[in-house]
């Protein structure tokens, strides 16, 4: 790569987010997942000779880049963003399912395709288990988004997403003993599977506390501020303190960042964060979120287009075969005691366990001189392509044939009452504007006006039946109205302070209530 001054490093950057700015906006118009999206791009990019792109795909496609850009910049804040919003409710209602998948899913997974890729792919112990752990990392981004639009259960989206939480941080740490210490602890038999099992305890045990005293530490310094824009601060130290101070101790800086998060998700927004201050933190890590994941799913598409596939099919595809069988039978048999875990959950969390970033910037952290390291991207590049494209586009067909998606009883009552409201209304607006154009006589503008109004009339009566019978679809419109009122109320305490028609601090302690009501409003909705 020729040599680069941070001007142009600079601009390269603002192309990225230019390009991956504008397809995620335009997914999300249509209603398309945009990680999808952005990696089939990312992939026409990396594969079309575009001359104003072509310092942009040199640069990006550096390992050494990726690697860094992934593992250190947008982790610990992808990380970090995910668990700070999880609330331990939603955690300890779903636990045994999270952890049954998180630990158990990942350690089986880890084996089954360990031990596929030794004896079906010929790999080396050493090659086939650096193998298995990249494979065994999850990521829901593109999941999650289409949980979303689809409206799925609130459970089944949390037991994807926790798992995911935990399981990075396991297969980081598989990978790291898979790729440095296996061979060692192999030779030493019974002796290295102990080093082994300790190591593993270690690295856990010290990322859980690393993350603990931290998240415990900056949740109390919020108890001494009332001040968003610093404890946002707070929350950036957190993330990336967290997960560079474990991994220069050896331990396992995911889990660090996920605990510490949780941690100040939870018991911090409890005891030292004003609603404003919960929002505003809230808010400025779904846009780092946004960004962050925007600009990963298209580097992976550049990055794709780096590897060459000729005469490796056969190779390739057995080992999306390895990868799928390995998911499948972690899911089921890590789920096959847990209760409440319906079997349409476990069809969807099979086939929902994408891979992403983190799998490629694993494998891409390997010594370049790693013995199979050219192999071992070669499938992972191909398996996270069949992943986030094939599984990923798929995932919708089999949420709606499964069914698991959220349902409020009566809720089909209502979509129809409401549709026909408007029918009606828009009828007579119709008929009104008619009769002025073409000049109708009142008798026959009337009658019909007067048959329009009485269907009105009698589903407005059906409706306040409804609505007594399952008193939460009223709910669910008085929360919506209440936004709007407020959303109005912010505004005009905006015009009336940029007129200088009260001050700014009256304006601010306006804004702070306003907020707090909304706030509040939106934690009244979560618990439905």
């Amino acid at each position: 790569m020729h040599e680069l001054d941070f001007h142009h490093i600079f601009e390269l950057g603002l192309i990225l987010i230019l390009i991956a700015a504008g397809i995620t906006a335009i997914s999300k118009k249509l209603k398309q997942p945009y990680p999808i999206a952005l990696v089939i791009v990312g992939a026409v990019i990396g594969l079309v000779t575009i001359p104003a792109l072509e310092p942009l795909k040199t640069f990006i496609t550096e390992g050494e880049v990726f690697n860094f850009v992934v593992l250190t910049v947008f982790l610990p804040a992808l990380l970090g963003e995910a668990a700070l919003k999880l609330p331990f409710s939603h955690l300890a209602e779903n636990k045994k399912a999270i952890f049954a998948l998180a630990f158990g899913g990942t350690l089986l997974s880890f084996l089954v395709i360990g031990f596929s890729a030794y004896w079906l792919l010929g790999f080396p112990i050493t090659v086939a288990f650096v193998f298995a752990s990249v494979m065994s990392a999850t990521d829901p981004v593109s999941v999650l988004s289409i949980f979303k639009s689809m409206g799925v259960k609130k459970n089944l989206a949390t037991i994807i997403e926790g798992e995911s939480l935990f399981n990075d941080g396991l297969a980081v740490v598989f990978f790291k003993i898979s790729a440095f210490s296996l061979l060692t602890y192999l030779e030493l038999g019974w002796t290295g599977l102990g080093n082994g099992l300790f190591e593993f305890i270690k690295v856990v045990a010290l990322g859980l506390l690393v993350g603990s005293l931290l998240g415990y530490g900056a949740s109390i310094l919020t108890k001494f501020f009332d001040d968003y824009p610093l404890e946002i601060i707070f929350s950036i130290l957190l993330f990336y303190g967290s997960f560079l101070l474990a991994e220069t101790i050896h331990a396992s800086g995911v889990i660090a960042v996920v605990t510490g998060a949780l941690i100040f998700g939870n018991y911090g927004a409890k005891i030292g964060m004003s609603p404003t201050t919960k929002l505003n933190i809230n808010n400025f890590w779904d846009v780092a979120s946004l960004l962050a994941n925007s600009l990963v799913f298209l580097m992976v598409g550049l990055e794709i287009t780096r590897i060459n596939l000729a005469d490796k099919w056969g190779m390739i595809g057995l080992a999306i075969l390895i990868v799928l069988i390995g998911r499948s039978i972690a899911v089921y048999s890590s789920l096959f005691f847990i209760k409440g875990v319906p079997m349409t959950w476990k069809h969807v969390l099979n086939w929902g366990g994408l891979k992403g970033s983190l799998s490629i910037a694993l494998v891409l952290s390997l010594p370049r001189d790693f013995v199979g390291r050219e192999d071992i991207l070669i499938l992972a590049f191909s398996v996270v392509f069949f992943s986030l494209v094939f599984q990923g586009i798929t995932i919708k067909p089999i949420i709606s044939y499964f069914g698991v998606k959220a349902s409020s009883e009566g809720f089909g009552d209502y979509e129809k009452i409401i549709s026909k409201i408007h029918r009606f209304e828009s009828s007579i607006d119709e008929i009104t504007k008619m009769k002025k154009q073409l000049h109708i006589t009142g008798p026959a503008y009337q009658e019909l006006i007067s048959e329009y109004e009485q269907k009105i009339n009698f589903n407005h009566e059906q409706l306040e039946t409804l609505f007594e019978k399952f008193p939460q679809l009223k709910r669910k419109q008085l929360l919506t109205l209440r936004k709007h009122a407020l959303y109005a109320q912010h505004e005009k305490v905006k015009q009336l302070q940029k007129e200088e028609m009260i001050s700014d601090e009256t304006a601010e302690r306006e804004i702070e209530e306003i907020t707090n009501l909304l706030v509040s409003d939106e934690e009244n909705k979560e618990r439905g």
